[in-house]
């Protein structure tokens, strides 16, 4: 949390923001998937909130009072509090909203979910994204990493649904928006990392998370 300095608020959002009470604003941009995890927690919960989008090559006076030591978006404000990184956003709208919690409520199972989201970011998105930037035997090589990694995410279905069984939940959220990703990196990149032949699971998950009401009706998912 920042203390806010009123004097870096030339238009004034900051200074309305702190008068309103229990009011909840995100801080966002139409391309980030961080954002959208946000955008999906608060859809699910039924949290009616401001959106203010960011012009990330001329970042807004809020956002950089708000998260002065990142600069970056998604920023959730609730009660004048900032919050930040996205699934720290994610577990406090969870916290603060109790009603149809996303994360288990087993202390065990929590600890798997949160586990479950840092990993498909880091080793499964992380490979995916590191196809733009490689060529030859060695984009085959993080593909095929990539794969491995959708591979044993998938494993972590164990037949079900959703990872929490039959209603979407906070690894949903925190990893849905990988489909979408790979969709884009798939067609520019020219490779092939999830299909349903390979990942019958894990593409039956995509399709069925992407086809939950409070998911597709955000702009951009189709």
């Amino acid at each position: 949390m920042h203390h806010l300095d009123c004097k870096k608020d030339p238009t004034g959002l900051i200074t309305k923001l702190r008068m309103a009470e229990d009011k909840v604003t995100l801080l966002g941009f139409w391309g980030s998937p961080f954002a959208l995890r946000v955008k999906w927690a608060l859809k699910l919960k039924g949290i009616e909130y401001e959106y203010i989008e960011e012009d990330l090559s001329n970042k807004s006076p809020l956002l950089l009072v708000y998260n002065h030591v990142h600069k970056k978006v998604p920023v959730l404000v609730h009660n004048s509090n900032p919050v930040v990184d996205s699934l720290v956003i994610i577990e406090y709208i969870d916290e603060v909203w109790k009603g149809n919690p996303l994360l288990p409520l087993d202390p065990y199972q929590r600890a798997k979910a949160r586990f479950r989201a840092k990993f498909a970011e880091d080793k499964c998105m992380g490979a995916i994204i590191r196809t733009f930037f490689t060529e030859g035997k060695e984009k085959e090589k993080v593909v095929k990493e990539g794969r491995e990694n959708l591979k044993t995410l998938e494993s972590a279905l164990e037949g079900k649904k959703f990872f929490g069984g039959e209603t979407i939940g906070y690894l949903e959220i925190a990893s849905g928006w990988i489909r979408l990703w790979t969709q884009i990196v798939e067609e520019i990149a020219g490779v092939n990392v999830i299909d349903a032949e390979t990942m019958p699971v894990l593409n039956t998950w995509f399709d069925n998370f992407l086809e939950v009401p409070a998911v597709v009706s955000l702009p951009g998912i189709n």
